[in-house]
């Protein structure tokens, strides 16, 4: 680590690993660390210096909610919404999250891993209706080998928090000064958002602009993540489109339309994590949709072909890649990236116990780690009913740490999310946490910037 960049006087705190026991997971030797990837590594585990103004911060959004009816204040509501420490990631990680977020779009392009991944999924996958879906969440763990992509999400949320995140930094080191000139203005990602729900209305045939939009989720006030469902029907406003946040019930499919009281809605911003539209309560959302009466987005064919964790299994594996007809490029991306992962079969059930501990059980269709367990902490019980069915096992890739702001604060874990669509990334945060799993509940954790070193 004679390279690492040396760190100013507020960086004075020793080197912690928050996984010291686990060894580094990969597929081959131990790559040796570049530059940047030392002085990254140094800094996340050292830096105490903070870049959020995490007042101003909040306050700017609650400013941009003043009109949208949100009670309280969001330091209040939502204490843990973002942190105020920023990651650092190496440039060549950087590069290899957007090859590995490339390599992904051309393998789910394929016609053979199409048919395979649809073969597991709800019948309403079959149904094509042309758009890709919306902010396509990558979810890595860095390792010394690289980053590991360990989740795919198809309604991935918080990106819109987060570019507003962006537009709240201040130069708290040297480090963070050289990186934030490629921070992209909150203004421009608003823009790139917009232009990618047209992208999408587009793609299902239509020309111009869509006229309404309504972000649609089972309980909307009920999420944590409600402030951002405000934002985004602020967002829409801003461009001259109608918005309404709405639960599905209040829809009804008529004329070959789909109505929210007496307005016709275009777009559907689908938050709901019922993702085959199963629910009898979805029920008109379900009929406008495979009608192509309104846009969905993310829709159900997106799930099954990026978001169901059995998927996993195959992108990971380089010879169901090869079968596929993937390009030696992608394949080495992609088997280098996805740790293994085997879907859990019953008969296994005495080798996996054995093994539960290098290993993470996720289940096919979860979302926001609910479900999900890491093998060391499970019980009996707990593993019987993982056993049962429904299931993925993965190798366990420890998160990387980052120091906390106060020296009495025991350190957080962190994870990289990489917003995407077709197959480009737009923009790249952090979550800071305590736990078995990623929260919003750990002091000092949340939504973090990202700057790129090198």
């Amino acid at each position: 680590m004679a390279n690492a960049v040396q760190p100013d006087t507020s960086m004075n705190a020793p080197s912690l690993r928050t996984e010291a026991d686990a060894p580094p997971l990969g597929r081959g030797q131990l790559a040796l660390e570049s530059p940047s990837e030392c002085a990254a590594g140094a800094l996340n585990e050292a830096c105490r210096c903070v870049s959020v103004d995490l007042a101003a911060l909040r306050g700017e959004v609650e400013r941009g909610l003043a009109t949208q009816g949100l009670p309280g204040s969001l330091a209040d509501s939502h204490p843990h919404l973002f942190s105020a420490l920023p990651v650092f990631i190496s440039r060549e990680h950087a590069e290899s999250m957007a090859a590995v977020t490339e390599a992904l779009a051309t393998v789910v392009a394929l016609p053979a891993y199409r048919e395979a991944v649809l073969a597991w999924a709800p019948h309403i996958a079959r149904h094509d209706p042309g758009p890709r879906g919306v902010f396509l969440g990558l979810d890595f763990h860095l390792t010394a080998d690289g980053p590991r992509l360990i989740e795919i999400n198809t309604n991935a949320g918080g990106a819109l928090l987060v570019a507003m995140l962006a537009e709240a930094q201040r130069a708290c080191c040297a480090e963070v000064r050289e990186t934030m000139s490629e921070t992209r203005a909150l203004a421009e990602l608003e823009q790139r958002f917009f232009d990618m729900f047209v992208a999408e209305w587009r793609a299902a045939g239509h020309e111009g602009a869509p006229r309404t939009v309504a972000i649609v989720d089972d309980d909307p006030a009920g999420q944590y993540l409600y402030p951002e469902f405000l934002l985004f029907a602020r967002l829409f406003e801003r461009f001259g489109v109608r918005a309404f946040v709405a639960t599905p019930a209040a829809f009804t499919y008529r004329r070959s339309a789909l109505w929210l009281g007496d307005t016709p809605v275009d777009v559907v911003y689908n938050r709901l994590t019922d993702f085959a539209l199963q629910a009898p309560e979805h029920e008109a959302l379900r009929g406008a949709y495979l009608d192509g009466a309104a846009v969905v987005t993310p829709h159900p064919r997106a799930h099954a072909l990026y978001a169901d964790k059995r998927n996993l299994t195959l992108l990971g594996d380089e010879h169901a890649l090869r079968r596929f007809g993937a390009a030696e490029e992608t394949i080495e991306r992609l088997s280098g990236a996805v740790p293994p992962t085997e879907v859990v079969q019953a008969g296994d059930a005495a080798r996996l116990w054995a093994a539960r501990k290098g290993l993470f059980f996720k289940p096919y269709a979860g979302f926001g780690s609910r479900g999900a367990y890491r093998g060391d902490k499970l019980t009996r019980r707990v593993f019987e009913e993982i056993m049962a069915g429904g299931y993925v096992a993965q190798a366990l890739v420890p998160p990387t740490g980052r120091v906390a702001a106060a020296e009495d604060e025991p350190p957080l874990k962190l994870d990289v999310r990489n917003y995407a669509y077709d197959g480009e990334v737009q923009l790249v945060a952090a979550r800071l946490w305590r736990g078995q799993t990623t929260n919003f509940r750990s002091a000092g954790g949340g939504f973090a910037p990202v700057f790129v070193l090198g």
